[in-house]
């Protein structure tokens, strides 16, 4: 029982294509059937002969109806193949029920010549026929459980009752051998059904593997070829013989890895030049006991690589991949990392490389030449960054063509150039090339049909008296561009050593302007802007000192402009309005504030809702706040600095053009932006007394304003003859000057008005 439940288990976890094919074994080969059929008959009519008994003829015909019917069935198999597991399960099962009705039939017959008769030849007849099926169902139903089960108890219980019947003691004995002789034969077909499961499902195992290798070996990526012992290919796929440009008809198993190289060189593949370097590395990793890997450059661009894999039994497996979209990759990687991606010349990094190997390995001297754009900032925020990326590709065209050609040509980021002389026959070789350089570079440029005019600024430093390392070098040529562009741009100068001193005292002052701000080191001065009319302060223009705790003040003129370049002054500018606004509530109603706008923070800052949060913050009525801004700012972005002229004026703020009259373009700006008042530069009153054009210059501008609508101030007033000047012209509206007081801090003017000192204030 334990044997035939495991059997069963078997049969029920076969695969659906294997349980299918023992079906197909019963309904097979119905010759045997027929034979089977035809003995069973002739053996029960000579019984029926030899006896005359009705029942044993019966059992004749009943077995040629079962004959019949069962070789029928095997005909409708055939024409109905069963497709899935549950048809096949109906086939076994029919085919159960008539075996086990033909061999029922059989036993009966078999019991029925041992009780009707006495005649030792049908006993022998019925006996031989009975055990010849019992011995054929093991080996033709063995591989149905159930079948061999119903067709062994059919069969013996019925013969083994037959011989109990019959008064004999020789044939009570030969029954009681025949039970363990069946149930041998139940052991017999299961061992058999079990041995040939075991061999069909490790076959279909096989079978499956092999077709999920081949089908591996088809479709993977890689070409693959399997060397034994002796260096002769045994396995290989299709995509081997693509990459190597073989013939998909030319099979390479069976071939010496020599003949193998041969093939690979006939077909063209492999230059000749590198065929003998080919074959001797090839054999060579071939005969490696480690992994290797060899690359192979090809016809037309492409390189293989092939991979070596010795295997336990001497042999080795060759993996082929194609590689050429990978060491582009990796060249377009590497090519990124050491060039620019906007000019194609060498980045820092490659430049640096380059640098130090040449430091090292020349005895000559090197120049190092440190280029910067100048206006090229105004390039970009007017035409916009496109524009301003097609003018550094044209820099660096130019910049190649004036250089030697073992000099190299970099681009450290932004407008910032760099050029390694190499070698340099001293300041004089430097200065030439730097002097090409200007003179390329002034020279206008025609980008996408704009005509744009930029300049360059060239700090110099010379290997070995201004440094012998590539950091030094570099950190002394910018020291001397800082120059370069404090001595008006456009120009190059050498670096020297007090140009160090120069940059320290810089980096500090840059230092200690980022803690100023947070030190409360900063302060506001006050200076009056006078009604021309009544002689009183109309209001106060708002001036930003530093106290140094060390230096004392500072001179705006050395800390703004630095302010400017960090980027800083937009910060420390917006502190300034939030002082000025929160110091002139505790003014006289009818005074107001004026504040300078920096261009860096009027671009930068979001400066319409800076000036309306600092209005609400501080409670100052909008109408007593006065921005005064340069011709730079409307220089930068036209159309957007028109766009917040209008919505500062929406919100009742006045704002002023400072500094008119010094520009190149002024005039343009007193119809095309709404301003409310102009503040006429001092250099206009120059000479006034005795120089009648410089007056009827200064009376021209100051007219044209007030016929506009605009107010207008005159700035630099230190005389009382330039002051009876302008109050005889009659088209001034304020004045500002020395005349009528210097920069003073909010207290003087608390107390020049008679105002209480605040109990609180916003810093």
């Amino acid at each position: 029982m334990q044997a035939a439940g495991t059997n069963s288990r078997k049969s029920e976890n076969l695969p659906e294509k294997i349980y299918i094919s023992t079906v197909d074994a019963l309904y097979s080969d119905g010759r045997s059937l027929f034979v089977g059929s035809l003995s069973a008959i002739v053996a029960a009519l000579v019984t029926y002969w030899k006896s005359g008994e009705p029942a044993l003829l019966a059992c004749a015909l009943a077995t040629v109806a079962l004959g019949v019917l069962r070789i029928a069935e095997m005909r409708r198999y055939a024409g109905s193949r069963p497709d899935t597991i549950e048809d096949a399960r109906r086939w076994e099962a029919r085919y159960i029920r008539m075996s086990g009705a033909n061999v029922l039939v059989l036993g009966v017959w078999c019991f029925l010549c041992f009780a009707l008769t006495q005649d030792a030849a049908i006993h022998l007849i019925s006996f031989s026929m009975v055990l010849a099926y019992l011995l054929g169902i093991a080996g033709r139903n063995f591989s149905s459980d159930r079948l061999v089960v119903i067709q062994t108890s059919c069969a013996a219980v019925l013969m083994i009752g037959g011989l109990l019947y019959q008064n004999s003691i020789y044939y009570h004995f030969l029954a009681l051998l025949f039970v363990p002789f069946f149930i041998s034969i139940r052991i017999i077909a299961t061992r058999l059904r079990n041995v040939l499961f075991d061999a069909v499902i490790a076959k279909h195992d096989i079978e499956s593997l092999a077709n999920r290798f081949d089908t591996a070996l088809t479709n993977m990526p890689h070409g693959l070829c399997m060397f034994d012992g002796q260096k002769i290919v045994v396995v290989t796929n299709g995509r081997f013989n693509e990459l190597l440009g073989l013939s998909a008809d030319i099979d390479v198993r069976g071939m010496h890895a020599d003949e193998l190289c041969a093939a690979c060189i006939a077909n063209g593949m492999i230059p000749p030049a590198r065929s003998e370097r080919f074959t001797s590395r090839f054999m060579e990793a071939l005969a490696n006991p480690k992994r290797k890997s060899v690359s192979l450059p090809l016809q037309g661009r492409k390189t293989l690589q092939l991979t070596f894999q010795p295997m336990a039994d001497g042999g080795s497996v060759m993996l082929v991949e194609d590689i050429t979209e990978r060491r582009r990759a990796e060249a377009k990687i590497e090519r990124l990392a050491r060039f620019d991606t906007l000019t194609g010349l060498p980045n820092r990094m490659t430049f640096t490389e380059r640098f130090e190997y040449e430091l090292s390995s020349r005895n000559s001297a090197l120049a190092v030449l440190f280029v910067d754009l100048d206006q090229f900032k105004q390039v970009n925020d007017t035409l916009g960054h496109p524009c301003g990326d097609a003018l550094l590709c044209e820099v660096a065209d130019r910049l190649r063509s004036v250089v030697r050609r073992g000099d190299v040509v970099a681009r450290f980021g932004g407008d910032e150039f760099v050029v390694l002389q190499n070698p340099s026959d001293g300041t004089e070789s430097a200065a030439l090339l730097a002097r090409r350089i200007i003179q390329a570079i002034e020279q206008s440029f025609n980008i996408d049909g704009h005509q744009i005019m930029i300049g360059a600024s060239i700090g110099i430093a010379l290997s070995p008296g201004d440094g012998n390392s590539t950091g030094q070098l570099l950190k002394n040529a910018d020291i001397a561009l800082y120059r370069a562009k404090a001595d008006g741009r456009g120009v190059y100068r050498f670096f020297e050593p007090e140009m160090d001193e120069t940059a320290r005292a810089r980096r500090i002052l840059e230092l200690e302007l980022r803690e100023a701000l947070a030190r409360e080191e900063f302060e506001v001065f006050y200076q009056p802007i006078i009604d021309i009319k009544t002689g009183k302060p109309a209001s106060y223009e708002a001036l930003l000192r530093w106290r140094h705790p060390q230096r004392g003040m500072v001179s705006p003129g050395e800390f703004i402009p630095v302010a400017e370049e960090m980027g800083l002054i937009v910060d420390i500018g917006n502190w300034v309005l939030r002082k000025a606004c929160s110091d002139c509530t505790i003014w006289p109603s009818d005074i107001r504030v004026a504040v300078n706008l920096s261009p860096l923070q009027f671009r930068r800052a979001n400066v319409v809702a800076v000036v309306a949060d600092t209005l609400k913050e501080t409670g100052l009525a909008p109408h007593r706040l006065e921005l005064e801004i340069t011709e730079s700012v409307l220089m930068d972005d036209t159309e957007a600095a028109g766009i917040a002229l209008q919505k500062l004026r929406d919100l009742g703020v006045t704002t002023a053009l400072d500094d008119f009259g010094t520009g190149y373009s002024s005039l343009s700006y007193l119809h095309a932006f709404p301003l409310d008042k102009i503040k006429i530069d001092r250099s206009f009153l120059e000479d006034i007394d005795t120089d009648k054009k410089a007056l009827t210059l200064l009376r021209g501008v100051a007219r044209l304003s007030a016929e506009l609508g605009m107010s207008v101030v005159m700035e630099g007033v230190e005389t009382n003859e330039q002051l009876a000047v302008l109050v005889k012209e009659g088209s001034f509206t304020n004045v500002q000057g020395f005349l009528f007081g210097r920069p003073m801090p909010v207290a003087n003017i608390i107390d020049l008005h008679g105002l209480d000192q605040p109990s609180a204030r916003v810093a």
